[in-house]
């Protein structure tokens, strides 16, 4: 029997059949393509990993800019409004409501920041991981076999 007998059928390597392979080449090839499947998993982790990071800092610039704007801003108000409330009661007075009322909000936006920081999934290799975890099982499934 030739080597083209021997093919498996659709597979236009000309392999032998898995069967019909010694079993130190089949551990061989499993192992080079475990190495290969490990490569790859890591490169995709690596790659999920830049992106989240592109996207951190590119969200943080756009909150640190919008932070600066936005203090400017409120010190515009701030002024404003003790001017506004210096008409009818003391500047003392004004500035002291105007201070109460943007600790509460300061209060506010902290505890919602909190909270939203907390409810952020963990920076990890969400896909890679579950990949990882997929391959791990179709590899403990196939060694059943």
């Amino acid at each position: 029997m030739d080597e083209a007998d021997r093919s498996v059928p659709g597979d236009r390597t000309g392999r032998a059949a898995p069967s019909d392979e010694p079993v130190g080449e089949l551990v061989q090839r499993a192992s080079q393509q475990l190495t290969e499947l490990v490569r790859a998993e890591m490169r995709l982790a690596q790659a999920e990993m830049k992106e989240k990071g592109r996207r951190y800092g590119r969200g943080g610039g756009l909150f640190g800019g919008a932070g600066l704007a936005g203090f400017f801003t409120l010190q515009a108000l701030i002024a404003t409004v003790i001017a506004a409330l210096a008409v009818p009661l003391p500047v003392w007075a004004a500035a002291l409501i105007v201070t109460a009322v943007l600790g509460v909000v300061s209060l506010v936006l902290a505890l919602t920041g909190k909270k939203e920081v907390t409810r952020a999934a963990p920076p990890a290799p969400e896909q890679t991981i579950d990949s990882v975890k997929a391959d791990v099982a179709e590899i403990k499934e196939s060694a059943k076999r």
